[in-house]
């Protein structure tokens, strides 16, 4: 695990908190999407050299915290194996009850194969709703099919 990635991480949640940014505004800023700009200020994607750049100056960021942006990370950061906080939880709630659905859906679809978490996109939204607002997330990634050999 990147300790550092990790502590730069917390540095800089506290800076936008403090100087009251999104992550929409840092995203449109480093001319990337919003959740691939947050997960990378989290310590889950490396920057290249002219966006942790771009980031260092939004943070006030000196060159060694520069070039730990552009570290390749050590993935995955959930601290247990079964997540605790609510709202990670429910993501794994998720996978618990729809995990074979989607499965059996995509090899429907698809045939036999993945959705990459690599050439990936994903967006969240807020949708208006009556009963109360909801979360609305897209997911989109690249079908990889099994190879046969």
């Amino acid at each position: 695990m990147n300790d550092a990635k990790s502590a730069l991480g917390q540095k800089l949640l506290a800076i936008k908190k403090r100087e009251g940014l999104t992550w929409a505004g840092i995203a449109q800023t480093l001319g990337h999407a919003p959740v691939w700009t947050c997960a990378a200020c989290l310590g889950q994607m490396s920057m290249t050299a002219e966006t942790a750049e771009k980031a260092a100056a939004i943070f006030g960021l000196d060159e060694a915290e520069t070039a730990i942006l552009q570290d390749i990370p050590y993935r995955g950061s959930l601290p247990t194996a079964v997540p605790t906080d609510p709202v990670i939880y429910r993501f794994y709630e998720l996978v618990q009850v729809y995990g074979t659905t989607w499965k059996e859906m995509i090899h429907e679809e698809f045939g036999d194969g993945i959705m990459s978490a690599i050439d990936f996109d994903m967006t969240l939204e807020r949708e208006p709703d009556q009963k109360g607002d909801r979360v609305k997330m897209t997911l989109s990634g690249k079908f990889l099919p099994y190879k046969r050999y």
